[in-house]
């Protein structure tokens, strides 16, 4: 909220985006291995049969099992957002942006002479800056990024929902 009240104040223009797939983008950093029963495993099979089919495995109950290891990070797995973050916040870091000390969702650039802003959760951003042409090419790296298998959804405007709220400049 306070990042709202600033980027009013300030008369910022303001985006918000979405990084689709974003645990995808992350690497595993040790090896995590994953069962896979029934449909599931009887599918991954199929997607390459030369690859898979002399690992699956029947449990007594005669349904297929196959053990696969990680290579991205899964959604749903808890240290899937923590590798994200590390990936986001390192690149970020890369640009120029400054982790806040207290609030390590939130990065700070002086572009132009004047504050850029990036907060997150999880792969959702907010983006602020006075200058429109700052944060669209800041949206132009990000797309470039991460975008590569989908683009980045992303809202313009006045009145933008983020996280559940809607926020009306």
């Amino acid at each position: 909220m306070l990042s709202c009240a600033i980027d009013a104040k300030e008369n910022r223009y303001v985006v918000v985006s979405d990084i689709p797939g974003a645990f995808l983008h992350a690497d595993m950093e040790y090896n995590v291995q994953m069962l896979l029963e029934g449909t599931l495993a009887k599918m991954i099979v199929k997607l390459d049969p030369s690859m898979y089919r002399k690992h699956i495995w029947y449990n007594k109950k005669g349904k297929p099992m196959l053990y696969v290891q990680l290579k991205k990070a899964l959604y749903g797995k808890l240290q899937a957002a923590l590798l994200f973050w590390k990936l986001l916040s390192e690149t970020l870091q890369e640009w120029g942006f400054v982790l806040n000390p207290y609030d390590k969702c939130v990065a700070n650039n002086i572009i132009a002479g004047k504050k850029c802003t990036i907060l997150w959760h999880v792969d959702n951003l907010k983006i602020s800056h006075v200058d429109k042409n700052v944060v669209e090419d800041i949206l132009k790296k990000l797309n470039e990024k991460f975008g590569h298998k989908s683009p980045l959804s992303t809202s313009r405007g006045k009145v933008l929902d983020y996280l559940g709220m809607k926020i009306d400049y």
